[in-house]
């Protein structure tokens, strides 16, 4: 009866151990797909290319000589 019930306990502590095995197996499977599902979508979104911007023109306040302001989409560039 002794045997019996040790060959019992280690079957039931087997059966928990890889059932959390394969518990924390599948979730970090879940997490790596999410994470790399978002991550893809990051990269694809980056390399999506900004509306080209038209060049605005604007004088200079208190004198008659121009000055050349437009924005690239990485910046703003003033030409003086």
């Amino acid at each position: 009866m002794q045997s019996i019930r040790s060959i019992f306990l280690l079957l039931a502590g087997i059966t928990a151990f890889v059932a959390l095995a394969v518990l924390t197996f599948s979730v970090t499977l879940a997490v790596g797909g999410i994470l790399t599902v978002l991550m893809a979508g990051r990269a694809l979104s980056l390399k999506m290319k900004p509306a080209p911007v038209r060049a605005t023109f604007k004088t200079k306040p208190h004198s008659g000589e121009n000055m050349r302001i437009w924005n690239d989409g990485r910046g703003t560039i003033i030409d003086l």
